[in-house]
């Protein structure tokens, strides 16, 4: 995996193979239980105790060193500033294609670093909730874009973002509903001053355009101190997205409550053939516009075969 410019020497990144990765995890213990996995793996993911041993607890060593050194410079440059501020939570961004399978690595990081000690407080919050209502998006004529940047309430997340990195109370983020396809009115998640913040979602490595002033205009990775990509090629990420449609054909959208609920009648082939235009239509060009672009910018990079398994690790140099 070459993640440099076509004319550049110098490779941001070092890359390990998935043996030289494992390595890395030391005497990090496995603090899962076997009966975990089934409720932090996503449908159609990959989730095993070797995935966990091989590939996620060596990433949760990593992090135990990010956050320790993110501390030590803080309470360094309090003491130097000779101030007292509160301490800020570290926050680690997830992005990646749709079915890509950031929510499974979002909950087994969540998991995994609730469990160091001593014990932090550890939250998770996907920009799903930020997404203009469907109403908005129908009047904006951006509902077959959803996911797409233009989308999501910046401002909100923003604001959600920035009251959260100033150590405010009791910050409130809204909730989504995959059933509904919709945000649920009047529902809230409350986050109350974490010493860890996870922010998943597929844009959230975004960019935004340069002021001609100067001023600051804040996007939503400014507020990360880590970020991971979850990376797979396009055939196999339209794969992966297909399979879960013909489950959820078979299981969720068959609640009269859906928001697919007409799709639930569709036999293989016509389900293959409509989840094939969603990708198309929706996914793929957000893929390729808006997500893939953003790459480069994550910390790591954890590249994925067709069978779930990360294969390749792509770590920053500082």
């Amino acid at each position: 995996m070459d993640i440099r410019a076509p004319d550049q020497q110098y490779n941001p990144y070092r890359i390990f193979t998935r043996q030289q990765w494992a390595h890395l995890r030391d005497d990090t213990p496995m603090t899962l239980e076997p009966g975990e996995f089934d409720r932090l793996r996503s449908l159609h993911d990959r989730l095993d105790i070797r995935e966990v041993e091989e590939i996620y607890l060596p990433l949760s060593r990593l992090l135990s060193i990010y956050v320790d050194a993110a501390q030590r410079l803080y309470y360094s440059q309090r003491q130097f500033l000779g101030i007292r501020d509160r301490k800020m939570p570290y926050i680690i961004g997830i992005a990646g294609s749709v079915a890509g399978g950031k929510s499974t690595t979002a909950r087994v990081l969540q998991a995994l670093l609730a469990r160091w000690s001593p014990r932090p407080k550890v939250d998770l919050v996907t920009t799903d909730g930020f997404l203009f209502p469907n109403a908005v998006l129908e009047r904006l004529g951006l509902i077959q874009k959803k996911g797409f940047p233009a989308s999501y309430d910046q401002s909100l997340l923003l604001s959600f973002l920035s009251d959260i990195k100033a150590g405010r109370r009791h910050v409130r983020a809204p909730v989504y509903s995959h059933l509904s396809w919709d945000i649920v009115p009047g529902q809230w998640q409350e986050v109350d001053q974490p010493d860890i913040l996870i922010v998943e979602g597929v844009n959230v490595l975004q960019t935004g355009r340069l002021p001609r002033d100067g001023k600051a205009v804040p996007v939503v990775s400014d507020f990360f101190d880590f970020s991971v990509y979850i990376d797979a090629e396009e055939p196999v990420l339209r794969d992966w997205y297909v399979r879960r449609f013909l489950a959820l054909r078979d299981t969720a959208f068959h609640d009269p409550r859906s928001y697919f609920h007409r799709y639930a009648p569709l036999s293989d082939e016509e389900a293959t053939a409509t989840a094939i235009a969603i990708w198309e239509r929706t996914n793929l060009a957000n893929l390729e516009d808006n997500i893939l672009p953003t790459r480069p910018r994550a910390t790591l990079i954890l590249k994925k075969g067709a069978d779930h398994v990360v294969e390749t690790v792509a770590l920053r140099r500082l």
